[in-house]
């Protein structure tokens, strides 16, 4: 598992395993965002053993899978809603932590300035300046 920071509160990764969800726990991470539609690999765990695996170490886990389909605003706000609501550092996956550094990048627009994102994302080896005109403040 190749974890990447984003900041203090969240951290993205590309597909995890069920043997992984302790290692998080032990980092300190109350939740855990699987950005990953099913089915996408033949050797790709399911969302619901990721689940029972977090859900059995005591994590909370949610699902905002980001397919073919692109983003949507309810996910965009789903996003918002786990990171706003959570009690602490959050863990989002997808194949390769994009996706999921995306959503994270368009649920901050209008709260962080624009420059900040990009920033946060480029530091964690992501390159969301593409996103520069829907985040908002600059």
């Amino acid at each position: 598992m190749d974890l990447k920071r984003i900041n203090d509160h969240v951290s993205v990764s590309g597909q995890i395993r069920p043997e992984d969800v302790a290692a998080l726990k032990a980092a300190g991470f109350v939740a855990i965002v699987n950005n990953r539609p099913d089915g996408e690999s033949p050797d790709q765990p399911t969302g619901a053993e990721i689940e029972a695996a977090a859900v059995a170490a005591g994590l909370v886990y949610h699902a905002i899978p980001l397919g073919r389909e692109g983003v949507s605003p309810e996910m965009v706000a789903q996003t918002k809603a786990v990171l706003e609501g959570s009690t602490g550092p959050v863990f989002c996956y997808c194949r390769s932590g994009t996706r999921s550094t995306t959503l994270w990048a368009l649920s901050q627009a209008g709260q962080v300035d624009a420059s900040q994102i990009i920033a946060e994302a480029a530091e964690a080896g992501y390159d969301m300046s593409h996103l520069a005109g829907h985040l908002g403040r600059n």
